[in-house]
């Protein structure tokens, strides 16, 4: 798929960032469940926190295909970093698409430079797919609201300076999910732990706990109910986002393949001359650009002014099971080597088990597809 000299600009920029910067450090930041903080800053100062900012608040502004680049090669240094930048993305999105040019003002400018971090609180302990189920209410009260409830899986919850919440405003009323911009720092916002996961571990994943949280009105981003379909309107992109992500790791582990089939012998030659290993390697390959054609594909019809949801399933759902194949396939090439910490690819495995489940579970995307091609609401 051709790319304009800019977006092969930013390619080759953030590749370049990605292995001499984020890869050295993978392997540590995984093993201590550390972010790297200063991977961070660099990101800011290289304007890929700023995708979804537009230029008069000083962000990048990026088309679709730019954005789904950058969350591709970030993933391709460890999906850790390009999550957190993710999530910033839908944070920053959501001030912008639907926030007052006050709250623009407020926020934006400086989380172009990735300070304040962002987080995304939609999902809860009992409702992950069926976010209507929610519990979390923010009841009016003169001109402030009182926001009570619990957030889980939290990217970013630990690290955060400001998060968007969805609560509804009569915790009985379904059709009251409204969407609320909520500083981290405000008395009776709590940090909970913080997950032990099974990849993605220098991401900080927490549960954020709401008791009695006063946020005043202005700082309402929806309309009264309209918190759901604003959802779902930003997730279509994230959902891009996550599905280049899942190419990015699957290139990743792709490419250490490629090189340790190369170097390594067995029966005195290399055992990429061994039919099956290649054919592995085939089968990799063309699994990763099937992904990364239907992710692009989607990620153009971001500019569209309509969002793409049933691409953006399409290229989640694909994406993220090409991801489990393809560092699985990895793994096996890497023998009994792949299976150690002592090289990458058990890392990849494990992170890419997660592209399947959040943002909408492969089960979650299949149903959206369908309803699409069915046209009915089931």
């Amino acid at each position: 798929m051709d790319l304009t000299p800019e977006q092969e600009a930013v390619r080759e920029t953030v590749r370049q960032f990605t292995v001499e910067e984020i890869r050295p450090l993978a392997r540590e930041a995984d093993r201590n469940e550390e972010f790297p903080e200063s991977v961070w800053d660099e990101l800011g100062e290289m304007d890929l926190l700023s995708l979804t900012v537009p230029e008069e608040y000083g962000g990048y502004d990026a088309d679709g295909l730019t954005y789904a680049i950058v969350n591709e090669e970030l993933a391709y240094g460890t999906l850790a970093v390009a999550t957190a930048a993710s999530v910033q993305s839908l944070v920053t999105s959501c001030i912008a698409t639907f926030g007052s040019e006050a709250q623009r003002e407020e926020w934006l400018p400086e989380m172009t430079a990735g300070r304040p971090v962002g987080a995304f609180c939609l999902s809860e302990p009992q409702a992950g797919s069926n976010p209507a189920a929610m519990e979390t209410e923010a009841r009016p009260d003169g001109d402030e609201y009182v926001l009570d409830g619990t957030k889980q899986w939290i990217t970013n919850g630990e690290r955060a300076g400001v998060c968007v919440v969805f609560a509804k405003t009569d915790r009985e009323d379904p059709e009251s999910i409204t969407q609320f911009l909520v500083p981290k720092d405000l008395d009776g916002v709590e940090v909970g732990k913080r997950e032990q996961k099974l990849g993605l571990r220098a991401s900080d994943t927490t549960t954020l706990t709401f008791d009695d949280v006063r946020i005043p009105e202005e700082n309402r981003l929806t309309e009264v109910g309209r918190g759901l379909s604003a959802a779902f309107e930003v997730l279509t992109g994230g959902r891009v986002a996550i599905a280049a992500q899942a190419v990015g790791v699957a290139q990743s582990a792709l490419d250490e393949a490629v090189s340790y089939a190369t170097e390594r012998e067995q029966f005195d030659r290399p055992i990429s001359d061994i039919q099956t290993i290649r054919h592995k390697l085939a089968d990799m390959k063309t699994r990763t650009q099937a992904a990364r054609l239907l992710t692009y594909d989607a990620a153009r019809g971001l500019d569209s002014g309509r969002p793409p949801m049933q691409a953006a399933s399409m290229a989640k759902l694909f994406a993220s099971e090409a991801a489990m194949d393809v560092t699985n396939e990895a793994i096996q090439i890497h023998g009994g080597y792949g299976y150690t910490t002592d090289f990458p690819v058990e890392r990849m495995y494990r992170d890419a088990k997660i592209t399947q489940i959040y943002e909408g579970t492969t089960e979650i995307q299949k149903k959206v597809i369908a309803r699409g091609l069915l046209g009915d609401d089931r």
